[in-house]
């Protein structure tokens, strides 16, 4: 279906898109492999199907472009089809992708990885964030005998494995046993934790949380769970997923100078390709193996773990990091990005309805209606606006390939949205919404 486009702006066509959605709904239940991908995260008719990339923009199955946001979920850092990722991962496809021995470059991107992450003695590789930090719950719970775990509820994910989704509206099919385990507290509120071991003594085998999201964590927030995990015998594990790779190079525990008992990677550690990784400290992770007495645990045991080109790819992503000023670009683009939406929207009065969020390397944008509440159809709205201009931006995260005018286009797409959204404020939002609204990920129901 053609959207019809304000002022000076073309006609964007989504018929192919359209079309091909209705085909993935049929064969993928969801219509996509990832559940925040999904056609009800985007305005109905206005759900892209992406044909390929370069740097920060992608086109569709329409051919329409756009700068994109918060590419692969978060996962490409650098830009997609960066050139020395691409090259990397091409000449090792030519030696082979999977013996069924350890290949050499597995320990070459072992010995890598523990240089940037100096906290760990000892990581093992796998495909997704799930199972790392799934595996890092096992080894919590084997390490300490204990059986319950205590997460940060203010945090949208950790894993697709029972112990989390049991947590989620999405939990049908997960026995309540699995979901009695995990507990949950508040980002920052130390007293609520220390509230859940005092309740459950000797009991908690783990706290897992990411050490920021949108909002920083009060200087006596982590060195003080660092404290708690310590006094009760606990293991910290820290979700690196999204911060690694993206506020320091080291992570969000080199940023915030705290050291995790295990901490799980992914996403930016292969621009894109499937890597991931469980680390630690080697007391711990050697339970994994075969040099102690103690009873083993089956930590992670993964076919694709060791897939060749996916640690090329790794390889050659750290390398960019180490020699590249990558963390400053991400950090510099988005305090720019940042101050002229912040302006932007100020001029049209509506600050309070769609703030600026988070670290400048990992910014999103709020949508709320006019008594300041969480708003899924203006949400929509915004995202309804932005597509028609050439932005897909399901969030503002930035990545090294977004250059000084696309940032530049995205404050004006963003500007003449945000007129939009003050008039769909003050005469109301059925003047101005195309179709449904977006719906959240975790929702029991259609």
């Amino acid at each position: 279906m053609p959207t019809k486009l304000s002022n000076s702006h073309s006609l964007l066509s989504f018929d192919r898109s359209d079309e091909l959605n209705t085909k993935l709904a049929h064969v993928i239940p969801g219509g996509s492999h990832t559940y925040a991908k999904g056609i009800d995260q985007f305005p109905e008719h206005m759900a892209p199907v992406i044909v390929r990339g370069s740097g920060a923009h992608v086109w569709d199955a329409d051919g329409n472009e756009f700068i994109e946001y918060g590419s692969g979920l978060r996962s490409v850092t650098l830009g997609h089809a960066f050139p020395a990722v691409i090259e990397a991962a091409r000449e090792q496809l030519t030696l082979g992708s999977n013996f069924i021995r350890p290949a050499q470059i597995e320990l070459d991107c072992a010995e890598q990885f523990l240089r940037l992450v100096p906290t760990a003695d000892m990581v093992k590789f796998c495909k997704d964030g799930s199972h790392a930090v799934s595996g890092a719950v096992r080894l919590a719970r084997a390490v300490t005998g204990r059986k319950m775990i205590a997460i940060c509820g203010d945090q949208p994910f950790f894993s697709t494995d029972d112990w989390f989704i049991g947590t989620t509206p999405m939990h049908n099919g997960i026995p309540e046993g699995t979901r009695s385990l995990v507990l949950k507290f508040p980002y920052n509120d130390l007293a609520s934790l220390e509230a859940l071991f005092d309740a459950h003594p000797g009991q908690i085998a783990a706290v897992v949380l990411e050490a920021e999201k949108e909002t920083p964590p009060l200087p006596e927030f982590l060195p003080g769970l660092r404290s708690l995990c310590d006094r009760h015998g606990t293991v910290f594990v820290l979700d690196e997923m999204i911060t690694g790779f993206r506020w320091h190079n080291g992570g969000a525990q080199a940023f915030h100078k705290v050291q995790p008992d295990l901490s799980c990677f992914g996403k930016g550690l292969g621009n894109g390709f499937s890597v991931s990784a469980l680390a630690g400290r080697r007391e711990l992770m050697r339970l994994g193996g075969m040099d102690h007495d103690r009873e083993r645990v089956f930590l992670l045991s993964t076919t694709h773990g060791g897939e060749t080109h996916a640690l090329a790819a790794a390889m050659a992503t750290m390398r960019v990091f180490e020699t590249e000023p990558v963390i400053e670009a991400l950090w510099s683009r988005g305090t720019r990005l940042s101050e002229g939406l912040r302006q932007a929207a100020s001029l049209h009065g509506v600050t309070e309805q769609v703030p600026i969020l988070g670290r400048p390397c990992c910014l999103v944008f709020g949508s709320r209606d006019r008594a300041g509440q969480p708003s899924q159809p203006l949400r929509t709205l915004m995202l309804q606006e932005l597509l028609k201009r050439g932005i897909l931006a399901s969030s503002l995260v930035v990545n090294y390939s977004h250059s000084e005018a696309d940032i530049d286009r995205t404050i004006d797409a963003f500007d003449e949205a945000f007129a939009v959204y003050r008039r769909a404020l003050d005469d109301g939002l059925e003047h101005y919404l195309a179709g449904r609204p977006v719906k959240p990920v975790f929702r029991p129901f259609a």
